[in-house]
């Protein structure tokens, strides 16, 4: 059943489907944490070009935390999946709680992952949004809310598999989208993996300072 072996060959496999991009100083590619630094670094690493890491938290339906209800970035960015929200009744002062406790996480992740480091320098890039896998996409769909808002030149979003439904709804949010694999039935995102475990912090930091030696990052 397994499409790849990990997110490293899953990464080296979506590289190829980006060919296009490789080489080129406007190209940012953006992973989203943490599951979805691995497969950037090796994307960047194929195409020699920048990379960063964009911080999204999935707001999860309380008492069934896997089903997300939407998702926040940083700047204050929030995506609700509004069909979810119907679905389950959730009042407003819910979602605010469960934001209010991503924020948190979201904001130590930051200082983990970044630390004194700048943010990148998106405006005017080609921004190419990569993460392990798309379900119902909500976190994907805030990064790419949130990249919006920094004036990019072009957002493209790059994951190895996906729901066939979600990759296809992405089509007229952002310039491109590819999904290298979009079985059916889905039955989730870590199912096409043989190898699915988690990505620590310790990893993510890892894998940013080595990309920092692929191609030195344009900040702002």
């Amino acid at each position: 059943m397994s499409l790849f072996n990990d997110r490293t060959d899953a990464g080296r496999r979506l590289a190829k489907r980006l060919s296009e991009y490789a080489n080129r100083d406007d190209v940012l590619i953006l992973a989203l944490p943490r599951g979805g630094v691995p497969v950037a670094f090796e994307v960047a690493k194929e195409l020699n070009v920048k990379m960063d890491v964009f911080i999204v938290r999935k707001l999860g339906v309380p008492g069934n935390e896997e089903l997300a209800m939407g998702a926040i970035a940083s700047d204050g960015i929030r995506v609700l999946n509004e069909d979810v929200v119907r679905s389950f009744q959730i009042p407003y002062k819910v979602i605010d709680e469960v934001a209010a406790n991503e924020l948190r996480e979201l904001e130590r992740r930051e200082s983990i992952y970044r630390g004194n480091r700048p943010k990148p320098n998106i405006s005017g890039s080609t921004v190419i949004l990569v993460d392990d896998g798309l379900a119902t996409g909500a976190t994907m769909r805030a990064a790419a809310a949130a990249v919006k808002t920094k004036n990019p030149d072009k957002v493209v979003i790059a994951v190895p598999v996906a729901a066939p439904d979600t990759c296809s709804d992405f089509r007229n949010e952002v310039d491109k989208i590819i999904c290298f694999a979009t079985p059916e039935p889905f039955y989730g995102v870590g199912a096409w993996y043989e190898d699915f475990s988690q990505t620590t912090d310790k990893e993510v930091c890892d894998l940013l300072g080595r990309a920092a030696k692929i191609k030195s990052n344009n900040t702002s």
